[in-house]
């Protein structure tokens, strides 16, 4: 059996971290505030969990669904866990735009543009931001 790849941790995008999840910048260069919240303990679905893990995970998609809206201003919000390829609970949160790679489809979907470059700059510029605003957000939740 092939080892997880979120059991596998990659400290330098996280952006929070406590006992059950972290939260995790994702290096996406189409998708610019790409986001996963990831259980720590390897879990294949949201019912594994007890009731309370479960509310705690969903309040932390939701604080950063909420940050990214703030920064980004998106056309829409994409928040998924699927799992099919990585059994392991993890939750996208992706702030989609009409202009991006792959709107409207699914962003595992097949390109269908170039993002204007300001654009992706623009984006990409507020990042940082992002960042500070998740670590600002999750010290608040403690």
């Amino acid at each position: 059996m092939q080892a997880c790849p979120l059991c596998a941790e990659n400290n330098s995008a996280v952006v929070f971290r406590d006992q059950l999840l972290r939260v995790v910048l994702i290096d996406d260069p189409d998708l610019p505030g790409f986001v996963r919240v990831i259980v720590n303990a390897h879990v294949r679905e949201m019912t594994d969990l007890d009731p309370e893990a479960r509310r705690r995970v969903m309040q932390a998609v939701f604080a950063v669904e909420q940050v990214q809206r703030e920064v980004f201003s998106p056309t829409k919000m994409n928040v998924a866990s699927l799992g099919n390829a990585v059994p392991h609970v993890h939750w996208h949160v992706v702030p989609r735009f009409a202009d991006d790679a792959f709107y409207p489809q699914s962003i595992w979907g097949n390109r269908r543009r170039e993002t204007p470059s300001k654009a992706l700059e623009t984006r990409r510029a507020r990042v940082p931001e992002l960042q500070q605003r998740l670590v600002a957000m999750f010290a608040r939740l403690q």
